[in-house]
């Protein structure tokens, strides 16, 4: 990381200053080790939702799983159940799918650090219903540590841009999209630190 934070900031000035502003980036260390099925879920919870507020429901979805989420132990807990700890319908829907594709080892989640191609396990991950594009991203960056992953899908990561880069009109997905092509291989790292720009 180090190597790669060097390498960032002789390429960019602007992205140097605010890699200089903040810690070094955390992409890759995961704090608290879970199973990709965990994290797929917990990624599911939190699309557009504030942080407190998926974490509130997060809690409650891992108390009617008797303390830990398992596709096994999901599959047994009802829409009426899941709707009154804060889940919506879709979401619900999303989470079912998610559980039973585990469960059957249709895709095997659990194993989905072993294929070296991103495109691969987003192919496989957006084939079932409710997991899009920002749902694989955030999987990729934050549970398998891939260093090259650009969410532009993702509004603090658009923001935190427009703010480095002073920009007068916000940015579309689009237009970023061809803007991170000069920061690969490491365009995770990027990500992150848009991310650190918006929290002063």
């Amino acid at each position: 990381m180090r190597s790669a934070v060097a390498e960032l900031s002789a390429r960019d000035r602007r992205l140097a200053a605010v890699i200089a502003a903040h810690p070094l980036c955390t992409v890759g260390r995961n704090p608290k080790p879970i199973s990709h099925f965990e994290s797929l879920v917990e990624s599911v919870i939190s699309q557009q939702l504030a942080v407190k507020a998926a974490d509130t429901i997060h809690a409650r979805v891992v108390k009617l799983a008797g303390g830990k989420i398992s596709p096994s132990k999901l599959l047994q807990i009802d829409e009426v159940a899941m709707r009154e700890a804060g889940v919506s319908g879709a979401k619900f829907k999303t989470i079912h799918g998610l559980a039973e594709a585990a469960h059957s080892k249709r895709i095997k989640i659990n194993k989905l650090h072993e294929i070296e191609s991103d495109a691969e396990i987003f192919e496989q991950l957006t084939s079932l219903w409710g997991i899009g594009p920002w749902t694989v991203d955030m999987f990729m960056m934050h549970q398998l540590g891939r260093l090259d992953i650009w969410p532009t899908g993702d509004l603090g990561v658009r923001r935190g841009y427009e703010k480095i880069y002073k920009l007068k009109e916000e940015i579309s997905p689009k237009d970023l999209d061809k803007k991170g092509a000069k920061f690969a291989p490491y365009r995770s790292v990027v990500a992150w630190y848009c991310w650190r720009a918006l929290e002063k």
